[in-house]
């Protein structure tokens, strides 16, 4: 490796140390409630997806990672984030081809429910563009933990270029109290609701199952699953609030059909 491509990546990764460390100061209230719940006893983040539902959502991203890396061009940065079987397609692409490409390659695997194509047509964002989107995400989370009567764990949040993009199973009004507290926060251009909505019996019902599958794990000591934000009670938070602004627009994504299993007969 030569001395130019060395400096490189040295400037590189200062520049996103430095940014992860800006996120870890934002939520250092929030980690240290974190650690202080485990200290006591194993913590076990649920969703309303159940158990199942999680790992078949891992599945697909895996699968639509890797099959988009093989078919669209070294220039493309795709990001794939899935839930509940809707696959959210992030990033840029060099042209109108590619985008379509990266959908048609999703459509391809079985089980996606449905497909959400916010890819852009551009050259792709800087590593300070990438470092800022990561920052951006841990401040709408720690902004959703610190807000009155709203379950953060409910919704997943990615950050594209400024841009909020929020999935989840929510009722109307959760979906839209969300998005009005990241819509709020300060450095967010846009926000994209992804949500598959549901009624409040419903809910209650996913959260009854998803509880019940937590429960599960605990009592045969399997590994938790992945730790999401606003697990920790309100009461146990204690970080300082963010700053705001005047609230960044919202709008509805656009969602395509994607290639559901066949239904059992």
């Amino acid at each position: 490796m030569n001395n130019t491509r060395v400096k490189a990546t040295l400037a590189q990764a200062t520049l996103v140390v430095s940014m992860l460390s800006g996120v870890a100061l934002t939520l250092q209230g929030c980690a240290l409630a974190v650690v202080g719940a485990a200290a006591g006893g194993t913590l076990i983040a649920t969703d309303r997806r159940t158990l199942g539902a999680q790992t078949e959502d891992r599945e697909i991203q895996i699968k639509a990672s890797s099959r988009i890396n093989e078919n669209l061009p070294d220039t493309a940065h795709v990001n794939v984030t899935v839930f509940n079987r809707r696959v959210l397609l992030t990033g840029e692409v060099p042209d109108e081809a590619s985008k379509q490409k990266a959908e048609a390659v999703v459509r391809d695997i079985s089980n996606v429910g449905s497909i959400v194509n916010e890819l852009a047509i551009q050259g792709a964002s800087s590593i300070s563009s990438r470092a800022n989107d990561s920052y951006l995400e841990g401040r709408v989370k720690t902004a959703m933990v610190g807000e009155k009567d709203l379950r953060a764990n409910y919704y997943k949040v990615v950050c594209e270029r400024g841009v909020v993009y929020l999935m989840g199973l929510v009722t109307q009004d959760e979906g839209a109290h969300g998005a009005d507290v990241a819509a709020r926060v300060s450095g967010v251009e846009q926000v994209v609701k992804v949500f598959q909505y549901i009624k409040p019996e419903e809910a209650q019902a996913l959260e009854a199952a998803a509880a019940s599958d937590a429960s599960a794990v605990s009592a045969a000591r399997a590994p938790a699953p992945e730790a999401t934000v606003g697990t920790v009670p309100d009461s146990g938070v204690s970080s300082r609030p963010l700053d705001t602004q005047s609230p960044a627009p919202v709008k509805n994504s656009d969602v395509h059909p994607g290639n559901p299993a066949p239904a059992a007969k």
